[in-house]
């Protein structure tokens, strides 16, 4: 299981991302080439690290003399000019609304999980010192710089995954960058003050970033802080697509997305709803039907053990609640579907986290049974 990282020349957003659909392509091609599938799922393998699609934001204008600038550059010895601040708050403060547009698939929700490199909490890092780039690579933006070139400074989004949409997933960022921009500028803060704010503690309230959440960490925040404590600081990470996308009935949250008329209420209408469909059909047509074979292949084995024969009884229990209809009740298989299909989502999303739950607690009592019989 070894990382393969592909990358190009940055470009412009629209070529860049035009740049993604043709090295899907080429990949695809070059190992059928080679009798080799590819798939650009999230998370195609439980247990082992995810794929990711790191994406690179930056901002640099010319000038009418025709040299040019990076905007997210500081000249006076910080980490960030104001802009550059701006930006990188905008996104920070703005997260929970642009996540639906990058993280849109159960696979790509599955993959943000603590303990795989995969950012799950909203948090940056600029590093310790300010001529000392970040390495730390629990966060979910990342400062990169190189002191001997000031265009190298930019923001790295760790959250997106091969199947994000690229053109989508730049948008909401700028938009979002936009925000925070407009709000150091015209406060006139300064990147003292604004260094300040995006280092503020919980609590504390300067003016944009909310009172109650912390928004950088120079430490591992999955080694460093308890879940419960990344919960109360960074916010809890959804679970499901519902959870995820549930936010884009917030019209006073998607003001910063609407901003241009970049993208329109039908055009957000329409991607929630063919999010919770495919979700719908990757529930119902794939999760389901492979916890049902797995489930099935688990056989009683032969043993004078009693409590052997206890565990059995036990992982049969809680098999066939996850899958089985009776005269009482009816499966947590076919309680999810009924509630799909009747578009209950808030009841579509407990059900699906409490099937993984069952699974997950079925898995280890077969493991161990299987283990303690043949043992």
């Amino acid at each position: 299981m070894e990382q393969i990282e592909i990358d190009w020349k940055y470009s412009n957003p629209l070529q860049s991302a035009d740049n993604q659909v043709f090295v899907k392509e080429l990949v695809k091609r070059i190992f059928m080439k080679y009798g080799l599938e590819t798939t650009f799922r999230a998370k195609p393998i439980e247990k082992v690290a995810g794929s990711g699609m790191h994406v690179h934001l930056g901002i640099s204008i010319k000038k009418k003399d025709g040299t040019k600038a990076n905007l997210f550059n500081s000249y006076e010895d910080n980490f960030l000019s104001i802009i550059g601040y701006g930006a990188l708050m905008g996104m920070l403060k703005n997260y929970e609304v642009m996540n639906p547009f990058i993280s849109s698939t159960d696979d790509s929700l599955r993959r943000l999980k603590p303990g795989y490199e995969a950012p799950v909490c909203i948090v940056t890092s600029l590093g310790k010192e300010k001529n000392e780039p970040s390495r730390n690579r629990s966060v979910l933006i990342g400062l990169v710089k190189d002191k001997q070139n000031p265009f190298a400074t930019r923001f790295e989004l760790r959250a997106p995954n091969p199947s994000s949409n690229l053109y989508i997933t730049i948008a909401v960022s700028y938009l979002s960058m936009l925000d925070g921009i407009k709000y150091a500028i015209l406060n006139n803060k300064t990147e003292e003050v604004l260094l300040q704010e995006i280092s503020k503690k919980q609590n504390e309230y300067y003016g944009y970033l909310d009172k109650n959440r912390v928004y950088r960490s120079e430490e591992d925040v999955f080694e460093y802080y308890s879940e419960e404590k990344r919960e109360v600081l960074f916010g809890n990470s959804p679970r499901t697509v519902w959870e995820n996308v549930k936010i884009l009935n917030n019209k006073e949250k998607l003001k910063v997305l609407q901003y241009g008329d970049i993208l329109t209420d039908i055009m957000i209408k329409s991607f929630k709803t063919t999010t919770l469909e495919k979700w719908r059909l990757i529930v119902c047509k794939r999760k389901i039907k492979e916890y049902f074979a797995e489930i099935s292949m688990w056989k009683k084995i032969e043993s004078m053990d009693e409590k052997d024969n206890l565990d059995w009884q036990e992982i049969e229990q809680k098999r066939r609640y996850i899958y089985k209809n009776t005269s009482n009740q009816k499966g947590l298989f076919c309680k999810i579907y009924d509630a799909f299909e009747k578009e209950e989502w808030e009841n579509v999303s407990n059900l699906v986290i409490e099937l993984e739950d069952k699974m997950e607690e079925v898995r280890s009592l077969y493991s161990a049974y299987k283990k303690n019989v043949i043992e």
